[in-house]
C-alpha cells in the first residue's frame, strides 16, 4: 500500500492526465453515439479539447439531450386535444376560406398549411394587432391592461429583475390580486437567476400563484439547464394578449451605458390570438404547477371575423416539430419579391442559411439588421462569421447603430409578418421554448417595413469590399465562435 501511494505521489500529474484522457474519450464516444447533427457533434467534440476539464463541465450541465416525452408531458390538457381537433377541422375547410382571402395572402397559404401540421397553430381571423415599438409603448399598455383586469392575469417572462421596472410590475400584481383577480406568474430560472426570494414571496403572500419554469439544482441540472423558456406572454381575462422581444428589466425600457437604448417590437392582440397565446401559457403553467384551468372565462370561444389573419406558433421540447424554424426557412425559401430580417444573433440553421443564400442569389430583395453592440460574446462573433458568405450571395447586411437591436422580425413579400421570442439562432430555433405571432396582413406588414427602413436609417451598410478587410484576430474570434456556438 505504501508503495502504491509512493507511485501516486510520484506520478501525480501522469495519472490525472491519464484518467482526464479517458473521460474525455468516454465523452465524446456518447457523443458520437448520440447521432446528433454533425455540426453539433464536432462542436462539442472541439469544446473537450479546446476547453480541458471546463469542457467536460460544460459538456454535463449544457450538452446532454434529453427525449422530449420525459421532459415535458401535456396529457390531461384537455383544451390541446380541442385545438388538435380544430386545426385538423381547419385544414379540411382550408381549400373553401381561401375564397374570401386576398390573393396576396392566398399567395402565402402554404406557410398556413404548415403551421397548422406542424404545431396545431389554429388561423385565427377576428384579431385586432398593435405594434409596440420599444419598452416606452410596451409596458405602459402591459400595465394598463393589466390595471383594467376584471377575472384574470397570466403573466410569462425569461428575465424578471428585481429593479425598478421589474418592482412596478410586482406591486400591480400584488394589488390586482388583492382585488381578488387571479394571478399567475411563470420565470425562468436561468434567465431571472438573481430574483431575490423576498420578491418571489412578497407575491405569493398577496394571493400570486407564482412558479419557475425548470429549477436549476443539483442533481437534475444537467437535465434541465439546456432547455429555457423564453417565452414572454401576457394575458388579460382571455382577451388581451401581448408577445414580443422585451423582458422585465430596466434595460429594456432605459438601455444600458455600454448598449445604449434597447430597440425593440412587442405585439398587443385582441381576439383569437389572445386565446391561442393562453392556451401556450395553460400548457407551461399545467407544467410547472400541474393545475389545470378551463371554461370560456379562460378560453373564450375563437370565431370568424373581418380582423387580422394570425397564427400563433410555439416550439420547443414540447413541440413535436422545430416549427418556428420551419416556418422561418418555408417563408424565406418561397419568397417571391422580398425579405426582410431583423434579429440580435444569426446563427441560422444550415437549411436556412441556404434558403437565405438562394433567395439572394435569385434576385429577391434579402435585407438581414444586425445590431452593431452585442449583449452576447460568443454569439456576435459567430453572427459575424456568416457574414461574408452572404454578403458574396448579394444579401444586403446591415449594423444598426443607435443602441442595442433585440427585435426578432420578419418580412416577406409585404405581406407576411412574423413577430415574437425566436431569433435566428440554433437555441432558439432547436433547443428553447419560443412563441412567435404569424400575421397575414398588407397593412400590418407595411408598418413594419415602414419601421424596418427607419431602423436602417440609424444603421450602417456593411461593404463586402471592407468588410474583407477586418483583422485576422477578428477572423479568428468568428471561426472559433462559429465553431462553438452550436454546443454552447
Amino acid at each position: 500500500m505504501d508503495s502504491l501511494l509512493s507511485y501516486l505521489e510520484e506520478n501525480l500529474t501522469t495519472v490525472l492526465s491519464g484518467l482526464y484522457l479517458l473521460t474525455m474519450i468516454f465523452i465524446a464516444i456518447l457523443i458520437v453515439l448520440e447521432n446528433r447533427s454533425p455540426l453539433k457533434t464536432i462542436s462539442w467534440v472541439m469544446v473537450l479539447v479546446l476547453l480541458p476539464f471546463a469542457g467536460i463541465v460544460f459538456y454535463l450541465f449544457f450538452g446532454q439531450e434529453y427525449r422530449k416525452k420525459k421532459m415535458f408531458s401535456r396529457k390531461g390538457l384537455k383544451g390541446l386535444e380541442r385545438l388538435r381537433k380544430m386545426t385538423q377541422n381547419q385544414l379540411v375547410k382550408m381549400p373553401l376560406a381561401f375564397n374570401s382571402f386576398d390573393r396576396a395572402i392566398v399567395s402565402k397559404k402554404h406557410l398556413m398549411s404548415l403551421m397548422l401540421n406542424n404545431s396545431n397553430a389554429l388561423l385565427t381571423s377576428d384579431n385586432e394587432v398593435q405594434i409596440l415599438r420599444n419598452g416606452e409603448q410596451t409596458f405602459p399598455a402591459i400595465f394598463k391592461a393589466i390595471e383594467m383586469a376584471k377575472h384574470h392575469i397570466h403573466v410569462e417572462f425569461y428575465i424578471i429583475e428585481n429593479d425598478i421596472l421589474g418592482n412596478q410590475l410586482r406591486d400591480i400584481l400584488i394589488r390586482k390580486a388583492r382585488e381578488g383577480v387571479e394571478v399567475r406568474l411563470i420565470y425562468d430560472d436561468v434567465g431571472s437567476w438573481a430574483l431575490p426570494r423576498k420578491y418571489i414571496n412578497s407575491l405569493k403572500e398577496a394571493g400570486v400563484k407564482i412558479d419557475c419554469f425548470m429549477k436549476v439544482r443539483f442533481p437534475h441540472l444537467t437535465s434541465r439547464a439546456n432547455y429555457r423558456n423564453h417565452r414572454k406572454i401576457v394575458v388579460v381575462d382571455g382577451r388581451t394578449a401581448f408577445v414580443g422581444g422585451l423582458n422585465v428589466a430596466d434595460r429594456y425600457l432605459n438601455g444600458t451605458k455600454n448598449l445604449g437604448i434597447w430597440r425593440d417590437t412587442h405585439l398587443m392582440v385582441k381576439g383569437g390570438a389572445a386565446t391561442m397565446l393562453q392556451i401556450v401559457f395553460m400548457a407551461d403553467w399545467y407544467f410547472v404547477s400541474k393545475e389545470i384551468f378551463q371554461g370560456d372565462v379562460y378560453l373564450p370561444q375563437v370565431k370568424d371575423g373581418a380582423g387580422k389573419l394570425v397564427q400563433i406558433v410555439a416550439s420547443g421540447p414540447d413541440s413535436d416539430w422545430e416549427s418556428i424554424g420551419q416556418a422561418y426557412f418555408s417563408a424565406i425559401a418561397s419568397a417571391r419579391e422580398r425579405v426582410y430580417i431583423t434579429t440580435p444573433y444569426l446563427i441560422p440553421t444550415p437549411e436556412i442559411l441556404n434558403a437565405l443564400k438562394v433567395a439572394a442569389m435569385g434576385g429577391l430583395d434579402v435585407r438581414i439588421l444586425l445590431p452593431f453592440k452585442s449583449d452576447a460574446i460568443t454569439p456576435k462573433w459567430s453572427t459575424r462569421s456568416f457574414i461574408g458568405e452572404l454578403l458574396e450571395t448579394g444579401v444586403k447586411i446591415y449594423f444598426y447603430r443607435a443602441g442595442f437591436l433585440h427585435s426578432k422580425l420578419i418580412i416577406v413579400d409585404g405581406v407576411f409578418s412574423s413577430v415574437g421570442t425566436a431569433n435566428f439562432d440554433f437555441r432558439s430555433l432547436e433547443t428553447n421554448f419560443e412563441v412567435n405571432a404569424m400575421i397575414y396582413d398588407e397593412e400590418l406588414a407595411v408598418e413594419l417595413e415602414g419601421q424596418f427602413f427607419a431602423d436602417l436609417d440609424q444603421s450602417r451598410q456593411v461593404i463586402a469590399e471592407d468588410w474583407e478587410k477586418r483583422s485576422r484576430t477578428e477572423k479568428a474570434k468568428e471561426s472559433f465562435a462559429r465553431l462553438l456556438s452550436p454546443a454552447l
